[in-house]
């Protein structure tokens, strides 16, 4: 049996989506994993279990893990544990409504040039609530008001038990198959669904509801009373993320108990147009129907900021008002709305005075909303004319179109550890080309500069057996463990230089220390070139570049920069060993600071070294997205930044209002 603790980095901690990926991978390994939290522990291979036990981010869980492939598997959920970052793409709305910037993260108020609040007044009702999703909206209403659904009978006799849980199967999986059925206008909510379509098949769910019909319970009265449990279950939890999911689970239970009784739920499929949906409660469930084309916006007088339907609407740029103090009948007789998805604020049955004050502060917003949209195909410049590129950190090819549509100017870092984590196997040398060379085509003449494996006992991969180590992050990994494994690093390289005739590719060397690590690649590359020109495959012959993580490259900078093409800065391993601390210790989050004197030193010698030399310097660690260091690192010399594609458009619209950057000063 091995166990190892873990800090975890997961945006939010293991709601929904990430619980139920995690159970996911977690199946993949025939030992036993548990995940232990306290006192209380919860088998790792259970979404609903993982989501009761309330693990948030930043907090240190252990990993248990029992059985042949023990060691592979703590150390793939460790990784995605350590998973820093989840964006929520963002999608255009049509109607009276201005939607969220992309650019700008969830809950930020937009505040546009000369847009104020209303002056005319309403004339009608206003009320408060909590603003889940900013933007302005103006409108017809639609209430959406469920009647309390009961069951017509508790139980059954003994010999009707294997029809019920017939009926229950049918009811259930009718229920699911709606709510997945393809739509493209929430296609990337696909994993919202899922996470719910899989707590709906679990044990806690579906496997309760089934226990008590087989003990003669109705399907109707057993889905009710399961349902109700379980929602009650998550609405008790001391998360507000985590509690919110249980308005899912009470949509769920709902549509699967009408449909054992035959009872039509009214639906959003039945909007008679754009219109302002006021409810008492919404559900992921309940929007999975809608055309979310026709919802200009959103109020219910429950729900948080954190709920599934928070989050659609912010992805889809609809603004939402949640926990609104209303009675329903004062919603119900109300004809038209218009709110403020950043104040919270709502107004019912306002004047018309009123709605073309609304009307003008729509304009002045999507004029905010254009001037940030029009950063995607600019190159930008610095107030004093310095070219920064802006690039996408990416994993894999499914991010590609994301990066195309924030303006990537290339790819930054292209982790090919995913590539073969995503594997039982070492993929061959065929296998990477196709995603190398697909890579290049995709951003052709921009760069992509891809990073060679960067793996270790903390990243182990199938094929490869890792030594154990006290201090994995200090151990046999990136261009150490490549350099040791030719098996594997040759047939990485042949692939990159094949790749490499298709666009403007380069390859970057992980976790160097050493100048001798650099000479070795770069015999291999000559030895692989030969290799290839022998056999008469075409190739090319990428820029050479190392990843700047460790002292001891800031220390040897000068000498490094001599054998490459560019740097890239690593801030989150630099800052990592710099100060002396381990990024997944919470209690030291104070000290690991990129923006810490030491840290910014570190960087500042790269830079020299590299203008020195006369060779790019770029930074591809988590600093590059920041607002408040990117004027830092473009004032010490830093030509590239490379980021999440979420990122980009701020980060371009900040580049550009930087002014002084005094290059010329050594």
């Amino acid at each position: 049996m091995l166990e190892t603790p873990v800090v975890v980095k997961v945006h939010e901690g293991l709601h929904a989506r990430p619980a139920t990926q995690f159970a996911k991978l977690a199946k993949t390994f025939t030992c036993s994993l548990k995940i232990g939290r306290g006192d209380a522990w919860a088998d790792a291979k259970s979404a609903v279990k993982l989501m009761l036990l309330g693990v948030k981010q930043n907090e240190q869980i252990v990993l248990r893990a029992e059985g042949d492939d023990e060691q592979e598997a703590l150390g793939r959920l460790a990784e995605f544990l350590a998973d820093l970052s989840v964006s929520v793409p963002a999608a255009n709305n049509v109607g009276a409504c201005v939607p969220a910037i992309a650019a700008e993260p969830p809950g930020t108020v937009l505040h546009a040039a000369g847009v104020h609040a209303p002056e005319a007044r309403a004339s009608g009702l206003s009320f408060r609530g909590v603003a889940a999703s900013e933007g302005l909206a103006f409108g017809q209403t639609y209430a959406y008001f469920r009647e309390e659904i009961f069951a017509d009978r508790q139980s059954v006799a003994p010999h009707e038990v294997d029809h019920e849980l017939c009926r229950f199967g049918t009811a259930l999986e009718d229920t699911l198959r709606a709510m997945l059925a393809p739509r493209g206008d929430a296609a990337e909510h696909d994993e919202i669904f899922d996470a719910i379509a899989e707590v709906a098949r679990s044990d806690d769910f579906a496997g309760a509801i089934r226990a008590l019909v087989s003990s003669h319970w109705s399907a109707e009265a057993a889905t009710l009373k399961c349902g109700l449990d379980l929602a009650v279950a998550f609405a008790t939890l001391p998360d507000e993320y985590l509690r919110s999911r249980a308005d899912d689970i009470r949509g769920l239970t709902r549509a699967v108990a009408a449909s054992l009784l035959g009872k039509p739920l009214a639906s959003l499929s039945e909007l008679p147009g754009p219109s302002i949906i006021l409810a008492e409660e919404l559900s992921a469930p309940d929007l999975a129907r809608a055309d979310l084309r026709n919802i200009l916006g959103i109020v219910c007088t429950s729900g948080s900021a954190t709920s599934h339907v928070a989050i659609i609407a912010r992805a889809h740029g609809i603004p939402a008002i949640l926990g609104v103090a209303a009675h329903r009948e004062t919603l119900r007789a109300a004809a038209r709305a218009a709110i403020d998805g950043g104040s919270g604020e709502l107004w019912l049955d306002h004047s018309p005075e009123f709605e073309q004050e609304m009307s003008m502060r729509l304009d002045a917003q999507r004029a905010a909303q254009a001037s940030l949209l029009a950063y995607r195909d600019i190159e930008p410049r610095t107030r004093d004319g310095q070219p920064i590129q802006v690039a996408a950190n990416l994993g894999s090819l499914t991010e590609i179109e994301a990066a195309q549509r924030a303006g990537a100017m290339g790819v930054g870092l292209f982790r090919t550890e995913l590539l073969f984590m995503d594997q039982r196997r070492v993929p061959s040398e065929d296998e990477q080309y196709e995603v190398y060379s697909t890579l290049a085509r995709a951003f052709a003449p921009w760069p992509v500069i891809i990073r060679t494996l960067d793996a270790g006992a903390d990243k182990p991969l199938p094929g490869v057996r890792f030594p154990e180590e006290e201090n994995p992050f200090l151990g046999w990994r990136g261009i150490r463990m490549c350099l040791d494994c030719p098996e594997i690093f040759e047939p990485q390289l042949r692939a990159l230089l094949r790749a490499a005739v298709h666009g403007n590719l380069c390859v970057m060397l992980p976790m160097v220390d050493d100048i001798e690590e650099v000479r070795r690649t770069k015999e291999i590359i000559a030895r692989v070139s030969s290799s290839l020109a022998e056999n008469g495959i075409a190739y090319g012959q990428p820029k050479l570049g190392i990843m700047i993580e460790t002292p001891a490259a800031v220390l040897t900078a000068d000498l490094l920069a001599r054998e490459v093409d560019f740097f890239s800065i690593g801030t989150n391993d630099l800052t990592q060993y710099v100060m002396a601390v381990d990024r997944m210790n919470s209690r030291l989050a104070s000290l690991y600071r990129t923006d810490h004197l030491a840290v910014i030193q570190a960087i500042r010698i790269v830079c020299d070294a590299a203008r020195r030399a006369k060779i790019s310097v770029g930074v591809c660690g988590e600093a590059a997205s920041r607002p408040e260091m990117i004027p830092t690192l473009v004032k010490l010399g830093v030509d590239e930044l490379s980021m999440s594609p979420s990122a980009i458009l701020r980060a371009k619209k900040v580049i550009t209002e930087i002014e002084g950057t005094h290059r010329d000063a050594a």
